[in-house]
């Protein structure tokens, strides 16, 4: 077995959505998720399909985005994983429809921080082992990053 890193390659701010799923129809019922979610949302989704013609199959609502999450998944190549890079909104607008998706079987990670992924690989193919979201944790926070943390929540909309 090897290990391998491959680092998501992404706009800085983007957002985006990595998991496992199982079956090929994932594809259409994760874009169903989504447009029904938040049909403001721009995405983008590739799946790499670990069986049969292994491919890496596709869908979404803007060009580019389609475009970056199929090369991301391709430079991944590992069975059954699933990217989706999003605009217009967050993670958090879609993540419970996405694990709600009756093929999804786990999520790796939601964000929009620098992504390593630590992958294996054998004779056999390639699987995500885990990933390296952001950067190693450097304290603890204080009374003006709290009150950071709350401003910036009800910037955003997110807390009243």
């Amino acid at each position: 077995m090897e290990i391998k890193v491959v680092k998501i390659e992404k706009p800085e701010e983007m957002n985006f959505i990595l998991g496992q799923a199982h079956f090929i129809k994932t594809v259409e019922d994760i874009h169903e998720a989504i447009v029904t979610t938040a049909p403001h949302l721009k995405f983008g989704l590739a799946f790499c399909e670990s069986s049969g013609p292994a491919l890496v199959r596709f869908s979404g609502n803007d060009e580019k985005l389609i475009e970056l999450a199929k090369k991301n998944a391709f430079n991944l190549a590992a069975g059954h994983s699933f990217i989706i890079f999003i605009e217009n909104g967050y993670p958090i607008n879609i993540l419970n429809a996405i694990k709600m998706v009756p093929e999804v079987c786990r999520i790796f990670c939601a964000t929009a921080n620098p992504v390593e992924v630590i992958i294996a690989e054998t004779e056999t193919g390639r699987g995500i082992l885990g990933v390296i979201d952001g950067v190693k944790t450097k304290g603890i926070e204080g009374d003006e990053d709290v009150k950071y943390r709350r401003d910036f929540l009800r910037k955003i909309g997110y807390k009243f």
